[in-house]
C-alpha cells in the first residue's frame, strides 16, 4: 500500500490561517480606510484587480494540473453536470428566497427595525431590503473558488471546471429574469461587463496560461519533472493567494462589518442555514440516488452550496446602493462562506466511504472501505 501523503502545514491548518486572514483584513479596514479604499478603487466593472490578481495565482496552479483530455471525457457523464444544473437554478434559488423570508422577514424581523432610502428614491424596509441580498447571493452560483474548494476536496477537477463554465452560461441567461421574479421587480438591469469580466479574469485567464504552460513544460522538461519539481514548487502557491485575498477582502469591507455585528449575526443565520441544505441534498441525497462516484459528487455539491459573491454584490450595489441593506447581506455571504465551506471539504473527505467509486488516498475512507467489507455493511 503506498504510504499516505502528509498534509503540509498550510493545509493541515488551513481553517486557522483563513480565520487569522479575516480578522487581520476586519483590522486593516477599520485601522486603515484609506488603504483599503485605494485598493478597492482599483477596479474595472466593478472587478478588483487586486483580487484578481490574487485569484490567478490561486487558480493557476489548480488550472495547470488539469489533464484536458479528461475534460473530454467529462461531457459523457452528464449526471453531475445535470445535478449541479438542478440544484442550481431549480432548487437554490427558491430554497433562499423561502429560507431569507421565514428568519429576516418573520423570525427576527422585530430585531431589523428602520427603513432606508434607495437608490431609485423608493423607501422600503431594512429587512426587506436584506432579504433581496440574499436573494441575489442565491441566484449567483460560484465560478471561481469553487474550483479550490473541489481541489482541497480532491475532486474532479476537470468536471469542476466543465460545471464552472455551463454556470457561468447559465447565469448570463437567467440571472436577471429570475433575480426579478424573485425581488418582485418588473425589470432587474444585470451586470453584463461585471459578469462577463469576472469569469474572463478569475477563469479563462488561468485557465488558459494553465493549458498553454502545462503543455509547454511538459514538451521541453517532460511528464515526470512537471509532476515532481514543477507541481512541487506550486503547492503553497494556490493557499498563500487564497489568504491574500482573503486579508485583501475583507479589508475592503472591515468597517462595515464592525459598524453593523449584530445585524451581521442575523443576516448570517439564514445564509448558514441555506448553505449546509444545499450543501447536504446535493452530496448525500441526489449524488447518492444517482450513484456518483465521490470525485463527481464533492464538485458538484459545493458548486451549488458555494456563490458567486462578486456578481451578487456588484449587482446590490447597482440596484440598491452600496450602503444598502442588500450590499450589506451580500457582504455578509462572502465573511460566512469560506469558514464554512472549508468545513465542508472536511465533511466530503469524511464521509468519502459512502460512495463506491471513492480512491481517496485518506486513512479514514480506507479504514471505513475495509471495515464495511469486513462486517459485510
Amino acid at each position: 500500500m503506498p504510504e499516505t501523503k502528509k498534509l503540509s502545514v498550510f493545509e493541515k491548518y488551513l481553517t486557522l490561517w483563513v480565520l487569522i486572514c479575516i480578522g487581520a483584513g476586519i483590522f486593516l479596514g477599520k485601522t486603515a480606510p484609506g488603504v483599503a479604499v485605494k485598493l478597492d478603487s482599483l477596479s474595472i466593472y466593478n472587478v478588483s484587480i487586486p483580487i484578481a490578481i490574487c485569484l490567478f495565482f490561486m487558480m493557476y496552479p489548480i488550472m495547470v494540473k488539469i489533464d484536458f483530455s479528461e475534460v473530454v471525457k467529462v461531457v459523457k457523464t452528464p449526471k453531475p453536470v445535470a445535478l449541479t444544473l438542478f440544484i442550481n437554478w431549480i432548487i437554490k434559488p427558491f430554497s433562499m428566497y423561502f429560507i431569507a423570508s421565514f428568519f429576516l422577514g418573520d423570525l427576527f424581523k422585530e430585531f431589523l427595525p428602520g427603513t432606508e432610502i434607495l437608490k431609485s428614491g423608493q423607501e422600503v424596509e431594512l429587512w426587506r431590503s436584506y432579504i433581496s441580498g440574499t436573494i441575489l447571493l442565491g441566484i449567483a452560483p460560484c465560478t471561481a473558488m469553487v474550483l479550490m474548494w473541489s481541489h482541497l476536496a480532491k475532486g474532479n477537477d476537470g468536471l469542476t471546471l466543465v460545471m464552472v463554465a455551463i454556470n457561468s452560461l447559465t447565469m448570463l441567461v437567467l440571472y436577471a429574469p429570475l433575480g426579478g421574479f424573485l425581488l418582485g421587480v418588473n425589470a432587474m438591469p444585470i451586470p453584463w461587463k461585471t459578469i462577463l469580466f469576472s469569469v474572463m479574469i478569475y477563469v479563462a485567464l488561468p485557465l488558459v496560461a494553465g493549458f498553454f504552460s502545462r503543455k509547454w513544460i511538459i514538451k521541453f522538461k517532460g511528464l515526470e519533472w512537471f509532476n515532481t519539481k514543477f507541481l512541487h514548487r506550486l503547492t503553497p502557491i494556490s493557499i498563500t493567494a487564497l489568504l491574500a485575498t482573503l486579508v485583501l477582502l475583507f479589508s475592503f469591507k472591515g468597517e462595515i462589518i464592525t459598524k453593523y455585528p449584530l445585524t451581521i449575526f442575523w443576516i448570517a443565520i439564514p445564509l448558514l442555514v441555506q448553505t449546509i441544505f444545499i450543501f447536504t441534498i446535493g452530496y448525500f441525497v441526489f449524488a447518492r440516488f444517482l450513484k456518483l462516484s465521490y470525485h463527481d459528487a464533492a464538485p458538484s455539491a459545493m458548486i451549488g452550496a458555494s456563490n458567486h459573491f462578486e456578481v451578487a454584490i456588484a449587482t446590490s450595489a447597482m440596484l440598491f446602493g452600496l450602503s444598502s441593506g442588500a450590499a450589506l447581506a451580500t457582504v455578509v455571504g462572502v465573511l460566512i462562506e469560506v469558514p464554512l465551506m472549508l468545513i465542508l471539504v472536511t465533511i466530503c473527505k469524511r464521509y468519502c466511504y459512502l460512495f463506491d467509486e471513492c480512491h481517496l488516498d485518506l486513512p479514514q475512507c480506507k479504514d471505513r472501505l475495509l471495515t464495511a467489507d469486513i462486517t459485510g455493511a
